[in-house]
């Protein structure tokens, strides 16, 4: 296994609006792969947009959703890649033949569709089935796994895909900036984003507050070195619809360092090189094997009630 480039976005994308934000998802990538990115991870939801989804009815979704990979967006995803000779990982509403929806993340090389996952815990519309499998495949000689935004706030499902082979863990999401009970939470004003230029230290203040990355590193840090994995930590920036985000897209390594992050606010693409002797030089690594599931294996495993709360998405 030999040192891996990686690359990680952040933009700004429109709702409903594919051609657009395919045409971003095409610059970026080849940006990345001028600058020696193997792969090109962006965030939840990047060919769609994500949040006007919840004012979505069925037929709506349906109308918006995909098949994969026979799908537009996947051929245009495939065409980017062979063009540039990178990898691309990007995230839809995807449906089937059965007209079941999913929230999917895909990775897609030159000769099309590698890897397909969908959310286990998706919740922006109700009409949404959750995924029922993790995913684990391989891309030059490394083995990489996805989880998509609130899947990661599971810790089972962070160590489940580390202990199917994953060096790597994609993990796109919309986050941060939103309501929540914890101390510090809540919305950025649009109107920051819109003076961005002439007062980029108050939204910046905002950005890495609680509201936003100091929340964030109070947990994705631990996902990499708890488990010993590198971590590809992708999110848009700017209008999600009508609520801001944050981006600082970032690539933390199995010691939790931050190795490169997104910092302008604008679209921008981060890249590190991973290397494979952190993996086994990782505390995690050591973790991973003093595992006793002889004594927890059925605790993790009981039944319990499930209860799902999201402090900013209202019924409409």
């Amino acid at each position: 296994m030999n040192q891996l480039k990686i690359a990680t976005a952040q933009f700004e994308h429109k709702s409903a609006d594919k051609a657009y934000n395919l045409s971003v998802i095409d610059h970026l990538s080849k940006q990345a792969a001028e600058d020696g990115a193997k792969a090109i991870a962006f965030h939840e939801c990047s060919i769609t947009g994500y949040t006007f989804a919840r004012h979505l009815s069925k037929d709506q979704m349906l109308h918006l959703a995909e098949f994969v990979p026979e799908g537009e967006s996947i051929i245009r995803l495939t065409e980017i890649s062979r063009k540039y000779h990178i990898a691309v990982l990007a995230g839809l509403f995807e449906k089937d033949e059965q007209d079941k929806l999913y929230k999917t993340y895909v990775c897609v090389n030159e000769n099309g569709l590698v890897a397909k996952y969908r959310k286990l815990h998706p919740f922006i519309n109700p009409h949404l089935t959750p995924g029922d499998s993790y995913c684990v495949f391989e891309m030059e000689g490394w083995k990489c796994g996805i989880l998509i935004c609130y899947d990661n706030n599971v810790i089972e499902n962070v160590r489940a895909t580390a202990l199917l082979g994953a060096d790597i863990i994609f993990m796109p999401h919309v986050t941060m900036c939103t309501p929540s009970p914890r101390p510090g939470a809540g919305f950025v004003d649009p109107e920051l984003w819109e003076k961005r230029e002439e007062d980029p230290t108050s939204l910046r203040a905002e950005f890495d507050g609680l509201k936003g990355r100091s929340w964030l590193m109070k947990w994705l840090p631990a996902r990499a070195y708890d488990n010993g994995v590198y971590v590809v930590f992708s999110n848009p920036i700017g209008m999600d619809d009508d609520q801001l985000k944050n981006g600082c897209s970032m690539i933390l390594d199995p010691f939790g360092d931050v190795i490169a992050e997104c910092r302008q606010l604008g679209n921008e693409i981060a890249i590190a090189t991973l290397t494979p002797q952190k993996l086994t030089q990782s505390g995690g690594y050591r973790y991973k094997n003093a595992r006793r599931p002889d004594l927890y294996g059925h605790i993790i495993a009981a039944p319990h009630a499930t209860v799902q709360k999201v402090a900013w998405l209202k019924e409409e």
